[in-house]
């Protein structure tokens, strides 16, 4: 009988292995490379959870997911009721079994982990939202009764589709503005097809779209719409527009030809499909020797990206070494597994180009790292007379983002702070009454699963905020 096994017998299985795409066939491709469970692998790793009184990966879940509720379904083989379980407390399962950074999440507070391998919590999920997509009945109808309120949400990303999700089960009518074509977000434009497919966005979007939540895309709020007109036409607003405006490295040379913001490198490929060429004639360059600046996700991204574009070496420079880096532990392995190079402690000083300005060189300076930062991170130190260069033709910058003031500036009495991310309270209401925000645009740029926590908690704010205007 699935699930009936003792606790010794549970720590003896060992953590199962994600199957993969062979890391030179990938490389040329943009399939996805995780290939996901089977039914057997799943069945197997959920068997090593130990069922904990106190289980504290759910406190590690910025979403708050049941997890050893859906794991113990999934156990005894109940598969439908563990894709129920999920469903109820994760908006969009699919994503974040697959973009979510477990590792220092959930299955850090694992209790397994501390003397072997945490269960593989994101795997599971993976494969149980998957599963529910493959055998998806007819859209369930709500039992909430609608509430006669509106909610306007601003971004389709993963804070504003979490939120519209929750709002609309709680009976609210809930529209969602997204400046671009397609609705998403981050999710479209910002992360690879091999390692979110398209499809399963568009597939979690329409099942909010069939519990009744309206998106509205090519709607750029501040533009098409100000702040004030959307408080005076709905009764609540989310503000999660993201932080979508590139930051750059103030060096000489970032204004030649061939230097990209990975935001843009990213969209162009992704969102706007450059990748499918000649099915898609979206400009690109692909140039053959690519350098991407930055250690965290978004430089993994582009700089696998570039790989897949058909770059002959595709490099990473990053100013702290490998302990330090901020991207996934499994994105960097997939990297290196796909021959991209790596350049630690090094910091671009020039982007150096040719005499028609097309880039040629990244001029770097090599660095040390000295005493601890505000960050609490060594701070790299330059080291004096070290400077080299690395050949390129394309560069791409991936050092962070920060807030568009593109909503903000038609609304000044929105407070902000001094990077020009939304303040709010501890309940995710801004300094205007009914206006709330969450994600990147208060965060500035983090994971898609703390903007999904965000839009979680903004929901229950909302839905407080609105039954207590009604009462009164």
């Amino acid at each position: 009988m699935p699930g009936k096994l003792t606790t010794q017998q549970r720590l003896r299985i060992r953590r199962q292995n994600m199957p993969e795409q062979d890391s030179a066939r990938r490389a040329a491709n943009f399939e996805e490379v995780n290939l996901g469970f089977s039914e057997q692998l799943a069945l197997l790793e959920a068997d090593r959870c130990l069922q904990c009184k106190n289980p504290r990966c759910v406190t590690g879940c910025p979403v708050g997911v049941n997890i050893p509720r859906f794991i113990d379904l999934l156990a005894k083989g109940k598969i439908s009721q563990a894709a129920q379980s999920l469903l109820c407390d994760n908006a969009l399962p699919s994503i974040t079994g697959r973009v979510c950074p477990q590792e220092t999440q959930c299955e850090v507070e694992c209790v397994r982990g501390a003397k072997s391998q945490p269960v593989a919590i994101g795997y599971l999920e993976r494969y149980v939202a998957d599963w529910a997509r493959a055998h998806r009945g007819p859209p369930a109808t709500t039992t909430t009764p609608p509430t006669g309120k509106r909610v306007a949400v601003v971004g389709s990303g993963p804070a504003g589709l979490t939120a519209a999700g929750d709002l609309a089960r709680r009976g609210h009518a809930v529209t969602v503005y997204e400046a671009l074509h397609k609705p998403g977000g981050v999710l479209v434009y910002g992360i690879p097809e091999f390692r979110l497919p398209k499809k399963i966005v568009a597939q979690e979007v329409r099942r909010l779209e069939e519990a009744g939540v309206k998106i509205e895309c090519n709607v750029v709020v501040g533009r098409t719409y100000t702040l004030p007109e959307l408080r005076e036409r709905f009764d609540a607003v989310f503000i999660a527009n993201g932080a979508g405006l590139p930051v750059f490295m103030r060096v000489p040379g970032e204004n030649l030809k061939g230097v990209y913001s990975a935001n843009e490198y990213l969209t162009r490929v992704n969102l706007m499909a450059a990748y499918q060429f000649p099915r898609t004639d979206t400009p690109i360059l692909r140039g053959q020797r690519v350098a991407v600046v930055g250690g965290g996700n978004v430089a993994m991204d582009s700089v696998r990206t570039a790989k897949r574009l058909g770059a002959e070496s595709a490099a990473i420079v990053y100013r702290r070494t490998r302990n330090e880096l901020p991207a996934r532990t499994e994105e960097v392995k997939h990297a290196e597994e796909e021959g991209v190079q790596f350049h630690f402690l090094a910091a671009p000083m020039e982007v150096v180009g040719n005499d028609k300005r097309w880039v040629s060189g990244l001029r770097c300076l090599r660095m040390k790292l000295g005493a601890p930062d505000p960050s609490g991170r060594a701070k790299p130190e330059p080291i004096p007379g070290s400077e080299f260069l690395l050949p390129c033709d394309v560069v791409v910058v991936a050092v962070g983002t920060r807030a568009n003031p593109l909503l903000t500036s038609t609304c000044p009495e929105l407070k902000l702070n001094r990077q020009g991310n939304v303040l709010v309270d501890d309940n995710g209401m801004t300094s205007l009454p009914g206006v709330f925000a969450g994600g990147d645009i208060v965060r500035g740029a983090a994971t898609v699963i703390l903007a999904m926590g965000d839009g979680k908690r903004a929901a229950r704010a909302i839905d407080d905020y609105l039954n207590k205007s009604t009462t009164i």
